[in-house]
């Protein structure tokens, strides 16, 4: 099964649109065709990203999504990087996902150092086998 490491835009923009890419990356999680990879960090940016009540998701919703991530997924601690991020923020989704041997999957890799692993969801979809 492929991993993924997704970063929380993606999370962001699944809720807002549907379909869409992001959307369809979260159903074959649901669908256990993808292992998301996360650590404990992780999850609590998701949940507090998530509820910002600018946003408006509900909290079940929110509380269902990242139920379901952690509960399909695998839970790591990353070995740190020493790469340099301009949003220190962002290198715990990197080194997790280099540490799972993973795809990151985010909506601004311009935040991210140049890297094969590192996909939008578009160029994630598109590395996928037709269904």
């Amino acid at each position: 099964m492929k991993r993924v490491v997704l970063d929380t835009n993606v999370l962001v923009s699944a809720l807002w649109k549907r379909p869409s890419h992001p959307a369809s990356i979260l159903d074959l999680v649901a669908l256990r065709q993808l292992q998301p990879v996360y650590s404990a960090e992780i999850l609590l940016e998701y949940k507090s990203v998530l509820l910002r009540p600018g946003f408006k998701f509900s909290q079940y919703d929110v509380i269902n999504l990242i139920d379901m991530i952690s509960k399909e997924g695998l839970s790591l601690l990353g070995l740190p990087s020493s790469m340099p991020f301009i949003d220190k923020s962002e290198r715990k989704f990197f080194d997790i996902a280099k540490s799972a041997n993973a795809n990151l999957i985010t909506g601004n890799k311009k935040h991210y150092p140049n890297e094969p692993f590192i996909l939008s969801p578009a160029e994630f979809i598109g590395t996928l086998p037709a269904l």
